[in-house]
């Protein structure tokens, strides 16, 4: 088979050529020639959208080479068809109803280790499409993926998390994900993974989703670490990582404030939480300041004398706190917020004196005088 007028031609004739010839080979009844098709679309396609469009024909046929017993026929396939979903919603949907499920879900229980890793990699990019979830729900999928949670290589595992997240979103599938215990295992990926990572964000996306659930709460609390990753998450996560996180230990608190307010205060959220309140998205940022009225020695509002304000809750909840380190790490990110509010005020006087009429400028002058007293 000569592809030399495929990887040496760079014109638009050249690439449509050897597409048209893929095509045509990879129907071929020569098994060598299908799989030296196959690893020519896996080429093709890795960076082009238009030859993912031109080379979608070819789907039927490297499905059929799943089923040949032949690591380097179904690996190829594989592969091929792995780049033919990416960034493709119409290829991810062909892929599933030409039948690749039946093949890709048995690798995911293969001895070989590269093989379930290419396999795990597929579900997770034909589970971004909304009309397969459905379908790789039916499929037995869900405690599949666990298991790669707990036996896959690294690589494995992460995109085994990001596959049950987007499976999580469809109907009813959260509960079914809660059925295969898999907290335990996303706890063990979340301590190991970088904190501000895509992997970090999935993981507590699916922690936030699963603690709706009583079972859910009670598995994180009972696991080792399994609240101080969630906290480490709020401290040191991406903005939506964060916003997971709080979202995750907000819900706790507001399901059974007595139950879960000692064990989320026990692994030094306060500081994070402080953080969050001037720092975080918008969500977040209310999040966190529920999040803190809820941890405070008492949850209802405080009288006249003593206004409902953030400082008030934070120096309430300082004032329960065990231990020196902790209470002392609190105070000074407490210190360090109110300087932030306060240099933030007086940046957007400052901005408004700059586009105010003369008038307003003597206000904002004015304001500003006041605030640095």
């Amino acid at each position: 088979m000569d592809f030399s007028g495929v990887v040496g031609g760079s014109s638009a004739t050249a690439t449509h050529l050897s597409v048209n010839q893929v095509l045509d080979f990879i129907q071929s009844d020569d098994s060598d020639s299908k799989i030296k098709a196959a690893q020519e679309i896996r080429r093709l396609t890795k960076t082009s959208h238009r030859c993912r469009r031109q080379l979608s024909p070819a789907i039927p046929q490297l499905v059929s080479m799943l089923r040949v017993d032949s690591l380097s026929s179904t690996e190829s396939a594989l592969l091929a068809l792995l780049n033919l979903a990416v960034k493709d919603e119409k290829n991810k949907i062909s892929i599933v109803a030409a039948g690749a499920l039946d093949p890709i879900i048995s690798f995911l229980q293969s001895p070989n280790t590269r093989l379930q890793e290419h396999a795990t990699a597929a579900l997770l990019t034909l589970s971004a499409s909304s009309v397969n979830k459905p379908t790789i729900t039916a499929s037995g999928a869900i405690p599949l993926l666990v298991d790669v949670l707990e036996i896959g290589t690294p690589q494995a595992k992460v995109d085994a998390v990001m596959a049950l997240y987007n499976l999580s979103t469809h109907s009813n599938n959260i509960t079914l994900i809660l059925e295969t215990d898999p907290i335990p295992l996303i706890v063990d990926l979340l301590k190991t993974c970088k904190k501000s990572s895509k992997t970090a964000e999935k993981c507590t996306a699916l922690l936030e989703s699963l603690v709706n659930f009583d079972e859910g709460r009670n598995t994180l609390v009972s696991e080792e670490g399994g609240v101080l990753a969630v906290v480490e998450v709020l401290e040191s996560g991406s903005l939506q990582s964060k916003e997971h996180a709080v979202g995750a230990l907000l819900k706790m608190c507001e399901t059974d404030r007595c139950k879960y307010r000692d064990p989320i205060l026990r692994e030094g959220v306060i500081p994070g939480l402080l953080e969050l309140t001037v720092q975080g998205t918008p969500k977040s940022q209310n999040k966190a300041q529920l999040l803190l009225r809820l941890l405070r020695d008492s949850p209802y509002p405080r009288s006249d004398f003593q206004p409902d304000t953030l400082e008030n809750i934070v120096c309430n909840i300082i004032s329960q706190m065990d231990g020196e380190e902790q209470s002392g790490k609190a105070k000074k990110m407490l210190a360090d917020m109110v300087q932030v509010s306060m240099e933030q005020s007086l940046r957007h006087l400052q901005q408004r004196a700059l586009v105010c009429t003369p008038s307003d400028l003597s206000i904002a002058s004015c304001a500003s005088q006041v605030s640095s007293k």
